[in-house]
């Protein structure tokens, strides 16, 4: 089982851990194809624009935003050479690719060209750099202020999902919304996400001590999914298709006024595009609640970063790293400081990092960063719809999640 060491992401007020300098020519000597795949979100659009920048005298930079890519990660860089050369990687999708041996270390391009980052956005696997961090991400509570007030409801009284239930049937019942809440608990990914975000409240493990036993059908798994139920039954009864542009548009519509959502989504919610003033200036955030007793939020602390295909020649990779280091440079976040927290040199912290850093201090635990992580997520996003639509018990699903997850990780070779 590999030692995997990450940055730590007890984001503070004042997230500013690393530096990196903008090249003017981007320094990238000869002809050079550079191919960028990743998530779509606002801070990407960001980053791989910058990056962009470094096209010219040889150079291609082109670029695929892509909300599935982590269904096409896998196969793009698996070809030889590699679809693409470099990728947005996370927590998670980072472990999915160095299963396969899919990335390269970086090492040797920090030494040339990463002077200027700090050891704490390198995501280190045993003793070898495979990403470059450059913002933190969560998932936590989003809130409309007017809303609440008409059914008396006040900040202070959502720090438990308890209380989000007690809210959301507050203005159920005075006839405001009948379908007030909203997760991304869209079938597949989305809905593993919410299993393994809500498990982690509990403050329990996910497997046996120092094995890849999968330890989730307890009293645990039962509390998360009876939760997981109870948000549901608040949500719009098509909450299975529900991801992040699906949340982030019923938002924007005046369609809910409650939700737990991704970090990354707040800037695009604060803007002046999709919405309308009403929304925008009766939108808060706040930490990820705790649930059934528990102590530290139900949501996991993630850092989104860039890695290197192994794929590709030499030449494309390190012009690859280059242009991504022009990406995540100072004048980048400078000019987009708002659409994400940073974790680059020259950021500061606004409304829109609000409930990131409120979940982060709280003690929200970092997404489990483990080679059979990926098994157990992917058992959770298949095989928990039959229990929320009503079909089968808490302790049915989490027999089928168990057994899908068996198959799975015996087939990697974990158990």
């Amino acid at each position: 089982m590999s030692t995997i060491k990450t940055m730590a992401l007890s984001v503070t007020a004042a997230a500013v851990l690393s530096s990196s300098a903008a090249f003017a020519d981007c320094g990238i000597k000869g002809n050079a194809n550079v191919s960028i795949l990743g998530n779509d979100f606002p801070a990407l659009h960001a980053v791989f624009s910058a990056a962009e920048q470094c096209a010219g005298n040889g150079v291609t930079v082109t670029k695929n935003h892509n909300k599935d890519y982590k269904d096409l990660m896998v196969p793009a860089l698996s070809s030889s050479p590699a679809e693409y050369s470099t990728l947005h990687v996370s927590n998670a999708t980072l472990v999915t690719l160095m299963n396969d041996g899919l990335v390269r270390p970086l090492d040797d391009l920090i030494a040339k060209y990463g002077s200027g980052l700090n050891k704490a956005q390198l995501v280190t696997v045993n003793g070898q750099v495979m990403a470059v961090a450059f913002m933190a991400n969560a998932q936590h509570l989003f809130y409309r202020s007017d809303i609440l007030n008409q059914v008396g409801v006040k900040a202070d009284q959502l720090e438990t999902y308890e209380q989000v239930l007690a809210a959301a049937k507050a203005i159920r019942e005075a006839g405001i919304m009948e379908y007030p809440v909203a997760l991304n608990t869209k079938a597949g990914w989305n809905l593993g996400e919410e299993f393994v975000n809500m498990y982690l409240g509990t403050g329990a493990d996910m497997f046996m001590p120092g094995t890849a036993k999968i330890n989730i059908n307890n009293a645990h798994g039962i509390a998360t999914l009876n939760m997981l139920k109870s948000l549901a039954s608040y949500s719009h009864p098509d909450f299975l298709t529900f991801d992040s542009n699906a949340t982030q548009a019923l938002w924007e519509g005046d369609k809910l006024a409650l939700a737990t959502m991704w970090g990354s989504r707040t800037a695009g919610i604060l803007d002046d595009e999709g919405s309308s003033e009403k929304v925008v200036n009766n939108t808060d955030f706040a930490s990820a609640p705790t649930f059934n007793e528990g102590t530290v939020p139900a949501s996991s602390l993630w850092w989104d970063g860039f890695a290197v295909a192994k794929n590709v020649s030499d030449a494309d990779a390190e012009a690859s790293f280059i242009a991504m280091m022009n990406g995540i440079s100072t004048e980048m976040v400078q000019a987009n400081n708002d659409v994400a927290t940073w974790l680059v040199k020259g950021y500061k912290p606004s409304k829109a990092a609000k409930g990131v850093t409120a979940t982060a201090m709280n003690g929200a635990s970092p997404y489990p960063m483990l080679p059979f992580m990926g098994a157990l997520h992917g058992a959770a996003g298949s095989e928990l719809t039959d229990f929320l639509q009503g079909n089968e018990s808490a302790e049915q699903a989490l027999a089928d999640m168990e057994a899908a997850y068996t198959v799975a990780a015996k087939e990697k070779g974990f158990l």
